[in-house]
């Protein structure tokens, strides 16, 4: 009976992290196509770097805000009807901006010569500021879900392999949208937005019909139990904490817990350099080194599939096997090999070979997404599953904050000091991230053992 059990456990369990990759590569497909159209879009519509810079700005504050209110949701509600709702919105959206243009005979959103008007402008970026919004119901649930179906012990390496998604979508999504623009010119730009619409659209419906929130919800016991002998065919669902019972463990867990800080200082500090090469990428190798826009925005799909995908397997094999599950101290590891990586990739020579270039963002790319993946991890491992969706939306906040940096404040210096001094700011900023998370090397490797003791707390309210 037990081996029948555990069969069928693997089985869901593997379906669920297919399907959870499926969606948020989805979702990135309509989150990075913005990224790889943004030099089409400024050859086309004449918007500039700053202005683009606001649109990525106000999409990170919003997603990051989207990010910790959906957290609280997903640790409460459907998980599945909240992953495949957002997907389904953020495809309306993008279909929206694609046809945007179409709309120029009933408000002047062109000028004579075929650019944007500020009335575009603010149309695409009010467009791109909801589909932040929108994106905040894709990551909540998803880790809510991985932390429910997989055991702490196990967590980083299976959330590492989910984690690969997000290089997996942002790499295909900039290799198909550099094809496009290749392919058919700079005026096709509309397509990036279009094609990934429509893939994602049928996707969201695929992941609805096969995704399942709980192990109870088939039949199966609760993820703890498989560790115990003679683990029964199913379980009652777990109780729901309520009222001052939950606001209080919220409260001991993530809002109190100044690991969790720790962490979201930490992933603002990372995402800086993230959004440098994911965002900036296709642009600063296209006018800083001199790099054909195919050749750039292939070599940044190149450091999210080969780099973010490696980094981030290897990341979480690393931290389980050696680590003893302690997220964090990989974390700092990584974080200084991202910030050594990107400052040599800066003082490469524009004469050197493309190849060299290319390599030093890759390499920075594999750094860089082990604390993406893995700070999102020690926040699951640290505010435990009841509440793990919560402590990462913290952490979202803190994350997509980073886009005040990367997004206007890089826009900014780019147009008026060009790009050296984004890329100063970019390795400032990495060094921060590596003295921060320094300070919580001898944590534990998780904070099921004080929410024991929380949970004792609580019995006596």
């Amino acid at each position: 009976m037990d081996q029948q059990i555990r069969k069928k456990y693997n089985y869901w369990q593997w379906r669920t992290l297919i399907v959870l990759m499926i969606a948020y590569i989805l979702y990135y497909f309509l989150r990075k196509n913005f990224s790889a159209a943004l030099p089409a879009m400024q050859e086309e519509l004449g918007i500039t770097k700053l202005q683009l810079g606001i649109f990525i700005t106000l999409n990170g504050i919003i997603y990051g805000l989207s990010r910790f209110v959906n957290g609280f949701i997903a640790d409460r509600c459907s998980r599945r009807k909240l992953l495949a709702g957002g997907l389904i919105l953020s495809a309306i959206i993008n279909f929206a901006i694609a046809f945007s243009p179409k709309l120029d005979g009933m408000f002047n959103l062109l000028d004579a010569e075929g650019k944007a008007t500020m009335g575009l402008v603010y149309l695409i970026g009010s467009l791109w500021v909801i589909n932040g919004y929108i994106h905040g119901m894709g990551y909540p649930p998803c880790a809510s879900l991985m932390a429910h179906w997989f055991k702490p012990s196990e967590l980083a390496t299976k959330q590492s392999i989910w984690n690969a998604s997000h290089s997996i979508g942002a790499g295909i999504v900039i290799a198909l949208c550099g094809w496009l623009l290749s392919k058919f010119g700079m005026s096709a730009w509309n397509l990036c937005f279009a094609i990934p619409a429509a893939i994602a659209f049928i996707g969201a419906i695929v992941v609805f019909m096969t995704i399942r929130d709980t192990p109870s919800s088939v039949g199966l016991p609760e993820v703890e139990q498989m560790d115990k002998k003679g683990a029964g065919a199913a379980s009652e669902p777990e109780k729901q904490l309520e009222g001052k019972a939950y606001s209080h463990f919220l409260s001991r867990l993530v809002f109190r817990n100044p690991i969790i800080w720790i962490l979201a200082l930490s992933n603002f500090c990372i995402y800086v350099i993230r959004f440098t090469i994911l965002e900036w990428g296709t642009s600063f190798l296209t006018q800083y080194k001199g790099f054909e826009i195919a050749l750039s925005a292939n070599i940044v799909a190149m450091s999210e599939l080969a780099g973010g995908v490696l980094g981030t397997l290897v990341a979480g094999w690393f931290t389980d096997r050696f680590m003893q599950n302690k997220a964090h101290r990989t974390c700092l590891l990584c974080t200084i090999g991202a910030t050594l990586c990107f400052f040599m990739f800066w003082k490469t020579p524009q004469s050197a070979h493309w190849f060299v270039s290319a390599l030093l963002i890759c390499l920075s790319a594999f750094f860089v997404y082990g604390p993406q993946a893995l700070l999102g991890v020690a926040a699951s491992q640290q505010a435990t599953k009841r509440a793990c969706a919560t402590a990462n939306g913290i952490l979202g906040i803190f994350g997509y904050a980073a886009t005040t940096i990367a997004g206007i404040g890089f826009g900014y210096l780019a147009d008026k000091f060009g790009w050296n001094s984004v890329f100063l700011v970019a390795v400032i900023f990495g060094l921060i991230g590596c003295l921060v998370i320094a300070t919580i090397w001898n944590a534990p490797a998780d904070g099921y053992e004080k929410a024991g003791k929380v949970m004792d707390e609580i019995k006596e309210l």
